[in-house]
């Protein structure tokens, strides 16, 4: 949350601990630290106070898969691709970057079937797996 104008980082830590405790449902457990505040003294034009909130949820793959389609179009035609191989990139790091990209799709679709009722059981089983791999 970014909050611009005349307001005291105490208050505004507390607003926050209020929402999150008003909304806990539409919190995850496993982020313990999962807002992040900054406050600007320097109102915007015209207002005395604003807070802008930016939230992330399983919509933002929507997102992801729009930029990603675009870029795999412009990609495959090489679009642009001398301008960045001209500065010094190399074309197998826009290969890792789609392929970054696809994984954090898989990721916010693996969070939405997930559901609200489903708890996370974070990695013991795959601890478990590796540990008994390497005894």
């Amino acid at each position: 949350a970014m909050f611009r104008g005349k307001a005291s980082t105490k208050e505004v830590d507390d607003q926050m601990i209020n929402i999150q405790s008003k909304n806990s449902a539409y919190f995850v457990e496993w982020i313990p630290s999962n807002v992040k505040t900054a406050v600007c003294n320097v109102p915007p034009p015209g207002y005395d106070l604003s807070g802008t909130f930016i939230g992330n949820s399983t919509a933002m793959q929507e997102l992801f898969k729009r930029i990603n389609e675009q870029f795999t179009s412009m990609f495959r035609r090489k679009v642009f691709l001398h301008l960045y191989t001209g500065e010094g990139m190399d074309e197998m790091e826009f290969n890792e970057a789609e392929s970054d990209i696809t994984d954090i799709i898989s990721e916010y679709q693996q969070y939405q079937e997930c559901g609200i009722d489903d708890t996370y059981e974070g990695g013991d089983e795959e601890e478990e797996q590796v540990e008994e791999e390497y005894e």
